[in-house]
């Protein structure tokens, strides 16, 4: 029986990832080279209505913050047409499906004679993220960061004091990955060092290219890959030393800084506006089961988001209370004694 030829690097490059995404029902909103959207993946067990979805139309690659789903274009459609991308035999089927109907100019390679050596696997990067063994994750890091500037202006100049920047292990980074971005480092529930992430200190130089925060990408050393996913524990989780009676749960890494900073340390942050059923398990296992979570969004519609998805979620376990704050304001932007007297309510 004669077997088509599926060259895979080929292919990703021919093909059109707006066109496949439109083959699966995607209604691509582009922005550049970029598309944005609620994440349209069947397993995703984020929140619906979120637009968690981004792909980069020329890279041929994707990632759901929602979910924490992330691949290439073959990765996609395996995960639409239901499937583990890491299962050669079943990927090769939905690669041929794509080739016969976008690309089937390229399917008239021939199979190489079998005298001829068998190239080796390729080495997919890690944007691609089909590992041949399972990836792993969250890993403890073998290195710190040295050489911080910790007497940054951007650290400085919004009131964090020293102390509050020595505790969190804070610093602007000058070379690296995290160059021009202040560095924070991210621990697990346990403890370990499993990356860091760089916040810019220009908000004018944020851009599809340049976000705001850049966190831990996917790295292979040798035949291992190792991915973060943030999804899977809370910035400052590991500092509670629960169960407590109040747990804070705020968005981003700075209301942390803040609250920690003005004598509310039971604070954690799920460094995002969504909340992820992990994270949501963490939280109702650092409340006492006659405590109560305290939901300190960000006054925006991400923050009503964030809200959301922990009431959701967490409700059912704990009490919860949801501090509202005025329209586009911060927890950054109110004074500790403020927080002290809606939760004495």
């Amino acid at each position: 029986m004669k077997t088509t030829w599926i060259d895979f690097k080929a292919l990703r490059a021919k093909l059109e990832f707006e066109q496949v995404l439109r083959h699966y029902g995607v209604e691509v909103k582009r922005k550049g080279k970029q598309h944005h959207g609620f994440c349209p993946l069947p397993n995703h067990n984020g929140k619906k209505n979120s637009a968690s979805f981004s792909a980069n139309l020329e890279r041929g690659i994707f990632q759901c913050f929602g979910c924490g789903a992330k691949g290439n274009i073959l990765d996609f459609a395996a995960f639409m047409e239901g499937i583990d991308p890491q299962a050669g035999g079943e990927l090769r089927g939905v690669a041929l499906k794509l080739q016969q109907r976008f690309c089937p100019e390229i399917a008239d390679k021939p199979k190489q004679p079998k005298d001829t050596p068998k190239p080796k696997p390729e080495n997919r990067d890690t944007s691609a993220a089909m590992p041949a063994s399972p990836a792993i994750i969250n890993a403890p890091l073998d290195f710190e960061l040295k050489g911080l500037d910790t007497q940054h202006p951007y650290l400085l100049g919004r009131g964090f004091a020293v102390g509050t920047i020595e505790h969190f292990g804070l610093g602007f980074c000058t070379r690296g990955l995290l160059k021009d971005r202040v560095a924070i480092p991210l621990h697990d529930a346990g403890g370990a060092l499993v990356g860091y992430a760089g916040r810019v200190v220009d908000d004018n130089t944020v851009s599809e290219d340049n976000p705001r925060y850049r966190f831990p990408g996917a790295r292979k050393r040798g035949d291992t890959l190792y991915e973060f996913r943030k999804t899977l524990f809370l910035y400052n989780g590991c500092h509670i030393q629960g169960p407590v009676g109040d747990l804070i749960v705020v968005e981003g890494f700075a209301s942390v800084w803040w609250l920690h900073q003005n004598g509310l340390p039971s604070v954690v942050a799920t460094m995002g506006a969504d909340c992820s059923e992990k994270q949501a398990e963490l939280i109702v296992s650092s409340v006492k089961p006659n405590g109560r979570a305290w939901i300190l969004p960000d006054g925006d519609k991400a923050g009503d988001r964030h809200a959301h998805s922990l009431l959701a979620q967490i409700a059912p376990h704990r009490s919860v209370r949801w501090l509202k704050l005025d329209s586009d304001r911060q927890p950054t932007d109110y004074p500790a004694d403020f927080y002290r007297k809606l939760m004495a309510q």
